[in-house]
């Protein structure tokens, strides 16, 4: 994490010297075209192009973060991990008995199945109330046995 930090600061200082520079290069040629304005004005376009790369890297890895935080809080709330606040049922303080986290992982890829089923526009059309035949299933629980 720290290194994604000193790379965007590294190229928002970069961006911020750049505009500088560009700055007072138009204001040294008095707004005419000159080779060092041109010259001041392609490191700037650079360093912007840089700069968002960097913004891009760190909210891919903060995201990246969020997902793998709340994956794991799912499963320590489904897998009972996570002790109960005074006054609820179960473990889980859902008064639901906790799945193991197997389980939660099928689950979790039958509905990501069922989404781009969905966003593809076939959810009805070719039978996407069953997952392809090739998902994992628990034996225990009729509703994910292949029919």
């Amino acid at each position: 994490m720290d290194s994604i930090v000193d790379s965007l600061n590294s190229a928002y200082q970069e961006f911020v010297t750049a505009s500088a520079a560009l700055l007072e290069a138009r204001e040294g040629s008095g707004g005419q075209k000159t080779a060092a304005a041109e010259a001041a004005l392609e490191n700037f376009k650079q360093r912007w192009e840089l700069f968002r790369v960097a913004c891009d890297q760190a909210e891919e890895f903060v995201e990246s973060l969020k997902q793998r935080i709340g994956s794991e809080c799912l499963v320590d709330e489904a897998t009972g991990s996570v002790a109960g606040k005074p006054g609820q049922d179960g473990p889980n303080g859902s008064g639901l008995p906790p799945i193991s986290a197997v389980r939660l992982e099928q689950m979790s890829k039958a509905v990501r199945w069922l989404v781009l089923e969905l966003q593809q526009g076939s959810g009805a059309s070719s039978g996407a109330s069953q997952p392809p035949s090739s998902a994992p299933f628990d034996a225990r629980f009729t509703e994910d046995a292949p029919q």
